[in-house]
């Protein structure tokens, strides 16, 4: 396990520091947006912890230590992101094509907001990546709380490049989302 540790830590700086041209790197939804109409979701504000809150990715490299991918880049906010890919994975679940991110114009188009504080959104050392979130859907325009919960996760990342860990941190977003979902649905 020790190994398999400094193999993934080596592999990460390696490619950090190998490629002096910065590379860009975007979540990816679980599928296309839906269309048509549906009940109102509207995705936001989504905080983030500090730690990630940047443009680098990040790679948690022991316990109390993270290392900052300095040429690996997100390709736009990351919350931003991050609202987006859930709004389209909630939009599919639902099945709604009527879904928002945050900032919106009105709240009488959104049925149910969902906000999240995102604390932990990282690949780490073990070869997986990790995430913790809590998140709380209200419905609107009474914003009533009607369902939260802390969900964390973490994915397998596939092979030891960036890409890879771009990709189960999208996987992430959608175990998320569906947990999500579930909350939704049972209200």
């Amino acid at each position: 396990m020790k190994r398999h540790f400094c193999l993934i830590c080596c592999a990460f700086l390696l490619a950090a520091c190998g490629n002096p041209y910065p590379e860009f790197y975007t979540l990816t939804p679980e599928g296309p947006s839906p269309s048509g109409g549906g009940i109102g979701i509207g995705v936001g504000p989504i905080i983030l912890a500090e730690y990630v809150n940047r443009q680098n990715l990040v790679i948690q490299t022991s316990p109390n230590k993270m290392e900052i991918a300095e040429y690996h880049l997100w390709a736009g906010d990351l919350d931003n992101s991050i609202a987006r890919v859930v709004s389209i994975n909630l939009g599919r679940q639902l099945k709604t094509g009527n879904i928002r991110t945050y900032p919106w114009l009105r709240d009488s188009e959104i049925d149910y907001q969902v906000a999240m504080d995102i604390r932990e959104f990282i690949a780490g050392a073990d070869g997986f990546a990790h995430i913790e979130a809590s998140w709380r859907v209200y419905s609107l325009p009474d914003r009533k709380l009607v369902a939260s919960r802390t969900f964390t996760g973490k994915e397998p990342i596939a092979t030891e490049d960036f890409e890879a860990m771009v990709v189960a941190q999208s996987k992430l977003l959608g175990r998320l989302s569906e947990d999500i979902a579930r909350g939704i649905r049972t209200r």
